[in-house]
């Protein structure tokens, strides 16, 4: 598997990494299930593990499943949503120490890698003090470096701060915002760049949206198509939607998740035997969404 140095930072990724938000759905009874993703993506050169305080059982059934291969991997989560039993307020100061101090124990290990604050608005970021939080737990030793996930004027926000040292945030061919708007400046900040819903939610090509959450992706899926087909395009929409993103320099790692073995093998299988696509559809792909989608916000 390529890897890739994840913007100025010291960390190695590979360009394929595993989100874990459908693990944290699995019961803490299935932590073979777990365990048997988890260790095929480590098995198959995959080196980011990216998950957080409010994905269901996600950190505990890593803790559980591959702590004891904890050198193997680039461990990233994000905080400040109240996540299980937890008794307090998102955005504050003592949720999000709280919230570090819970992903440490639950994914049994002295040190994080990354810790994202998860989509917290613009307001909550120029308050700045769930920012100093993260400074601090840096200092400690208890991350070895912070970012922010999300979207649009916060991650905008979050990028023009230089104040964190990773992007995590949605791009993939019907979400194109952040190539325009994102990318430039935060590879002038040194920012390391992780794109969430790389394969646009399974949306491209599917003849219905595949679940509600994917709804405004098939919408714009369905506008991009009518154009007609797009040169060189591989027959698999999986492969055209994460090739299209993998094509981008800017991107040192794609995120995507299962709780399939199978599943992960193949995606593997797809980055390593069948990318690059042709550059003329990652062309074709940016034409069409500068000529129909320049009014589509990312998806947050």
């Amino acid at each position: 598997m390529e890897t890739r140095k994840l913007g100025n930072t010291d960390l190695t990724v590979s360009r394929l990494g595993v989100g874990l938000a459908e693990i944290g759905d699995l019961s803490m009874g299935e932590v073979n299930v777990a365990a048997q993703v988890l260790n095929t993506a480590l098995d198959n050169g995959i080196t980011l593990l990216d998950t957080a305080a409010c994905y269901g059982n996600s950190e505990e059934l890593v803790g559980r499943a591959v702590a004891d291969r904890r050198d193997e991997f680039v461990l990233s989560t994000k905080a400040g949503h109240v996540a299980g039993t937890y008794d307090g307020r998102a955005w504050t100061p003592r949720t999000v120490r709280d919230s570090i101090e819970r992903s440490l124990r639950r994914l049994r290990t002295d040190h994080l890698d990354v810790v994202h604050l998860h989509s917290c608005s613009v307001a909550v970021l120029e308050r700045g003090e769930v920012i100093q939080v993260l400074q601090d737990a840096k200092q400690a030793g208890k991350t070895r470096y912070i970012g922010y996930s999300g979207d649009n004027d916060a991650a905008l926000w979050a990028v023009d701060s230089g104040l964190f040292d990773t992007l995590q945030t949605s791009f993939n061919l019907v979400d194109q915002q952040a190539c325009l708007h994102l990318f430039p400046k935060a590879q002038r900040q040194g920012m390391g760049i992780i794109a969430k819903r790389p394969i646009a939610n399974a949306a491209w090509g599917a003849e219905t949206s595949p679940s509600s959450y994917a709804a405004e992706y098939h919408r714009r899926a369905q506008i991009l198509a009518k154009e007609g087909l797009i040169p060189n395009a591989p027959d698999d929409p999986i492969l055209l939607a994460l090739g299209f993103t993998l094509a981008h320099a800017a991107v040192d790692t794609a995120i995507t998740g299962t709780r399939d073995p199978q599943h992960m093998q193949a995606n593997v299988r797809m980055v390593e035997q069948e990318l690059p696509i042709s550059a003329e559809t990652v062309l074709e792909l940016q034409r069409r969404f500068d000529e129909l989608g320049q009014s589509w916000a990312q998806e947050t």
